[in-house]
């Protein structure tokens, strides 16, 4: 079953730690005082353990380092006997909690699930075993998708075990977000925060993602900046930040924030300068006056491209294209499509190009390109062809400009228009 990616955050590591490591024989004491209590509060009364055998401690031990170790063969040559051989519960249980970690670690969530289950009905475990195993079980429903299921066990873990965590309040956290219960999943997570000075940087995308999924876009953007603003050279906290920001539609601040890390010399992906150009272009669609953004973003995707981090591709030059018509700079928009043209798949960038070159009376050159895109493949059919009866139309080639125009004609989108034409006293029938 595939996992959840939030998953790898907040429980990858915390699964090599619930491995049991050196279970308790029931003859020694001494081992047993020198270690700490983790649950000296825990309402569950701890059973008298059975483990006598030092050969199934033995076997045991190396059973579970060989899970830690990612050693299946081995782990499960070892651990299957005490399962099914043992006269302890207490190490059947142990054995059935490494078994679970095998299956977990191959894929299978719902197998390790119910070894685990088994495990703790079993009984015969010491306090600090046994809670360690709910956890355990907490976080294999979280990564099993099972979400009520993984917040109703770790609060029982947190009710009978007496104990409180950071990472407990995290897991919950997150179990509530995938149910979308975004208030409880708030809550849980600034609890989480506040018991440690170390949180987890997955605990932050939960709570920004759950503010902007409730519509508080302005205090999921908070949040976003005040990560930032602590980790000014990370660039995760950077992007959190500004897809935050561009979800609250708050284009100028994530702009701002960009162009303070492109000043700083922090942008240095591809990724970055295409996301900054196209934030420019955004906003400028959304303004009376989109010439200047359009411009900020040209200059953006200039210096990308001057320093070869902006990789030659159709997509790329077509948005380089599209900033220079934004910009008003036509030349170079015809020049940014023509590059495009042999590095594209369809033909979206000869329509363009074939409308600039319309534009510029260049009527057999765009006749040849738009033709080119028509044959490559494109969206709007219909349009391609008008602007083919166009170039026709300048080269005072009627019947091409009959032809395209009854193509035309055919799509929904531009038949009116086709139909109109061909039915002008202009034509020659």
């Amino acid at each position: 079953m595939k996992r959840v990616p939030l998953i790898k955050l907040l429980v990858g590591s915390a699964l090599a730690l619930a491995v049991v490591s050196t279970p308790v024989i029931a003859s020694d004491s001494s081992s047993k005082d020198k270690k700490e209590v983790q649950y000296p509060n825990a309402t569950r009364k701890e059973p008298k353990l059975d483990l006598t055998s030092e050969k199934d401690q033995k076997a045991i031990n190396e059973g579970l380092d060989a899970v830690n170790n990612q050693d299946k063969e081995k782990a499960v040559q070892l651990l299957q006997p005490i399962v099914d051989n043992s006269k302890s519960k207490y190490a059947q249980a142990l054995a059935l909690q490494g078994l679970a970690s095998v299956h977990y670690n191959d894929g299978d969530v719902k197998g390790g699930i119910d070894l685990l289950k088994k495990a703790l009905d079993n009984g015969v475990m010491p306090n600090d075993t046994f809670f360690s195993l709910e956890y355990m079980l907490a976080q294999f429903y979280l990564a099993d998708e099972q979400y009520q299921q993984s917040i109703d066990t770790i609060e029982k873990w947190r009710a009978e075990g007496k104990k409180e965590t950071a990472e407990s309040y995290g897991l919950e956290g997150n179990a509530y977000y995938r149910l979308q219960k975004y208030p409880e999943a708030i809550a849980a997570i600034k609890k989480a925060q506040s018991m440690t000075d170390k949180p987890n940087d997955g605990w932050n995308q939960i709570l920004m993602a759950s503010y902007s999924e409730s519509g508080q876009g302005d205090q999921a953007a908070q949040v976003a900046q005040q990560q930032l603003a602590a980790n000014p050279n990370d660039p995760n906290a950077l992007n959190n930040a500004v897809s935050v920001l561009m979800q609250a539609q708050k284009y100028p601040e994530a702009i701002a924030l960009m162009e303070k890390a492109r000043a700083g010399g922090q942008l240095k992906t591809e990724k970055d300068y295409i996301l900054l150009a196209k934030l420019y272009l955004i906003s400028g669609q959304q303004s009376s006056e989109q010439k200047e953004p359009a411009t900020k973003a040209l200059a953006v995707l200039q210096e990308g491209f001057g320093k070869n981090v902006i990789t030659a591709t159709a997509e790329n030059y077509q948005l380089l294209g599209a900033a220079n018509i934004m910009s008003e700079n036509m030349s170079g928009a015809l020049a940014a499509y023509q590059k495009a043209i042999p590095l594209a798949k369809d033909g979206e960038a000869n329509i363009r190009a074939g409308q600039l070159l319309i534009q510029d009376n260049k009527y057999s050159e765009a006749k040849g390109v738009i033709q080119q895109g028509i044959d490559k493949g494109v969206q709007k059919k219909g349009t391609a062809y008008l602007l083919l009866a166009q170039a026709c139309i300048g080269l005072k080639d009627q019947k091409g400009a009959t032809a395209a125009m009854e193509k035309a004609a055919q799509d929904p989108e531009t038949a009116a228009k086709a139909k109109a034409w061909l039915k002008s006293p202009t034509v020659s029938k």
